[in-house]
């Protein structure tokens, strides 16, 4: 018996029992449309967090301080952030913006906002590629002479100010301290390590002497919590890796034997770092829709045994007409993997639907399904009907002839 009519007498007897066979396909469906669309939703999570380590700015190397539980302040200073910035020491770089961040209370009028504090230079807008919607970033003139303004994100301008006034020009107090609004930044959006708009821009060197103690007791060095490095591109930034980490060293006096204070991280260290993470959440979330796709396999070989049962008298006819081992197995498992392979098509459709939905309610969420999470879900509903069938195709081949025809 060929594959065509294999398929032909599979057919007439899922149409012979229609509901029975909807019933048992609806597991796989569900099964299916829970991992494409998990899947998705996987991938979006993956896109968008590469998306916002790319939107931090291109080239960029970040230097933090150790977490070291012995030490209670930054090993970073600002004579750190000059030598990072001399071409001499550490060549292939474009700018360097040592920074500082505190949450601070800031008030207008009546009004109070717990805000985040980013105190900076003026290269750190062009590098974090942030843009100036109405007024101006914070210039070199505002750092060398210790002005005190301040630069808002479009988060705290919605939350500090009332609808009908203009923020340019108005004084916000930080910490008590009157600080002019000169600029307003455009909005980015939400990242990975929160919202890119909930923040306050101002000179560092304002916010080491008005606003924050940022000197360390010992050495009296301005401390700030880390440095942004850019390098003129993506190839030169091993090369600036290497020139940092030199630098530092000898700036902090540690031999070749001992541990750096300070580490260096680039774009691509974070992504990997998130990208283990997410490809954690994505087999896990895959492994959790994989339960459904079990259930509908034992809802198979459920049904195929029932099926067995029903048909032994076809079967021992069938055999005593010539029948063989092989054509009896062949038919049974056709129509197991016929059932788990409507039920994968149709739970196809329900997973691009579903993962449609998501990108609806989530528009950040990117989740197109992707042709390798149909070809899984295909080739997984395949193998189900298989593993599952085997069992009852195999019990029905088994049957003796007398004994099938002699069945009630």
């Amino acid at each position: 018996m060929n594959i065509s009519e294999n398929i032909r007498i599979a057919l007439d007897s899922l149409r012979a029992n229609k509901l029975r066979a909807a019933l048992t396909m609806l597991g796989i469906m569900i099964g299916v449309a829970a991992v494409i669309t998990l899947l998705a939703i996987g991938d979006g999570v993956t896109r968008f967090v590469a998306d916002q380590f790319a939107g931090l700015g291109t080239n960029l190397v970040f230097v933090l301080p150790t977490d070291d539980p012995g030490r209670a302040t930054s090993t970073l200073t600002m004579d750190d952030a000059r030598a990072l910035a001399d071409p001499v020491l550490v060549p292939n770089v474009v700018a360097v913006a040592p920074m500082v961040i505190r949450s601070s209370e800031l008030r207008y009028q009546g009004t109070v906002y717990q805000g985040s504090i980013r105190a900076t230079t003026p290269d750190y807008g062009p590098l974090r590629g942030y843009k100036v919607a109405r007024g101006r970033f914070i210039t070199e003139q505002d750092y060398n002479g210790r002005s005190r303004v301040a630069v808002l994100g479009s988060e705290v301008v919605k939350n500090l100010f009332p609808p009908d006034v203009d923020p340019i020009g108005t004084d916000i107090k930080i910490r008590g301290v009157n600080f002019r609004v000169v600029g307003i930044l455009e909005p980015k959006g939400g990242g990975v390590f929160g919202s890119q708009d909930d923040l306050v821009v101002v000179p560092l060197t304002t916010a080491q002497e008005r606003l924050y103690n940022l000197r360390d007791p010992k050495s009296g060095r301005l401390r700030v919590d880390f440095i942004l490095v850019q390098a003129v591109d993506s190839e030169a930034v091993d090369d600036v890796l290497i020139d940092v980490a030199n630098t530092l060293r000898q700036l902090h006096n540690i031999t070749f034997r001992d541990e750096d204070d300070f580490l260096i991280l680039t774009q691509q260290d974070f992504l990997e770092s998130f990208g283990a993470v997410t490809a954690v959440l994505t087999l896990f979330l895959g492994a959790i829709a994989s339960i459904s796709l079990l259930v509908g396999g034992i809802g198979i070989m459920n049904i195929m045994l029932v099926s067995v049962t029903e048909r032994t008298r076809e079967i021992g006819l069938r055999k005593a007409v010539g029948a063989k081992k092989r054509d009896i197995l062949s038919q049974f498992l056709t129509e197991a993997i016929l059932l788990a392979l409507i039920g994968g098509l149709l739970g196809i459709l329900l997973g691009l639907v579903g993962a449609k939905a998501v990108n609806l309610a989530v528009p950040e969420l990117n989740t197109a399904v992707t042709f390798n999470a149909i070809t899984l879900a295909v080739g997984f509903s395949v193998a189900v009907g298989l593993f599952f069938g085997i069992y009852p195709a195999s019990r029905a081949a088994s049957l003796h002839p007398i004994d099938a025809l002699r069945f009630e």
